[in-house]
């Protein structure tokens, strides 16, 4: 028994610093939306705002990166031109970590988290909305069942500016619950199809790997 605890709190151990590497230091209850809107909803499910990705080289064999053509791809070069270290596959694994990080801070009411994981202005509008949702009495009981698709639907570099544009589709239960713990809304048995579009971006002239996801919009 005493070996398996072991055993166990390694593995764990080891996914928490693999987790940490991907994301680096930064990564609700509506589908939200791309810089000019957004505002947080005033209710469902979905996605808000400004998460940091960090990508990280390999050394092990390349994966295969996602099928693009056109726009995206051209955008996604020139990013890869201006930082070598740039890696899609690995941009999207941290992508879709630091989505359902920021979710579930949201959802909880973690202050502090978002403020690790968006940039101020997007923080500020986290903050306000769980404001209001102390003030109403409600608590969130949302639970992120599993990211269906994470797909790059865009991607720009206007130096030293890099922004690449994810489109995600998860599946979502969400409950509200009133002070006293009562159901006032949803239901944790149906999950919800929700579509989300986040841009990360980065000044690829700083020396931090952190993406900051900057806007949102629905998908």
């Amino acid at each position: 028994m005493t070996l398996e605890i072991v055993i166990l709190a390694m593995i764990a151990g080891f996914l928490a610093l693999r987790l940490y590497a991907v994301l680096g230091r930064r990564a609700e209850h509506g589908e939200e939306p791309v810089q000019r809107r957004i505002d947080l909803p005033q209710g469902g499910i979905g996605a808000p705002p400004p998460v940091r990705v960090a990508e990280r080289a390999t050394t092990s064999a390349p994966r295969a990166a996602p099928s693009l053509t056109g726009p995206v791809d051209r955008g996604l070069r020139d990013i890869s031109a201006a930082d070598r270290r740039f890696d899609i596959t690995a941009f999207l694994d941290g992508a879709k970590a630091a989505y359902a990080m920021i979710l579930d801070a949201f959802w909880r009411g973690d202050n502090g988290e978002l403020a690790r994981l968006c940039d101020a202005t997007v923080a500020e509008h986290f903050a306000a909305a769980i404001a209001a949702r102390a003030t109403a009495g409600e608590v969130l009981d949302h639970r992120l069942v599993r990211i269906t698709e994470a797909t790059v639907v865009d991607a720009e570099f206007h130096a030293p500016h890099a922004a690449v544009t994810v489109r995600f589709i998860a599946d979502i239960a969400a409950v509200t619950r009133d002070g006293e713990g009562r159901v006032v809304a949803g239901s944790l048995d149906d999950a919800v199809e929700v579509r989300d579009i986040w841009t990360f971006a980065r000044d690829i002239g700083s020396a931090s790997p952190d993406w900051v996801l900057e806007t949102t919009d629905e998908g």
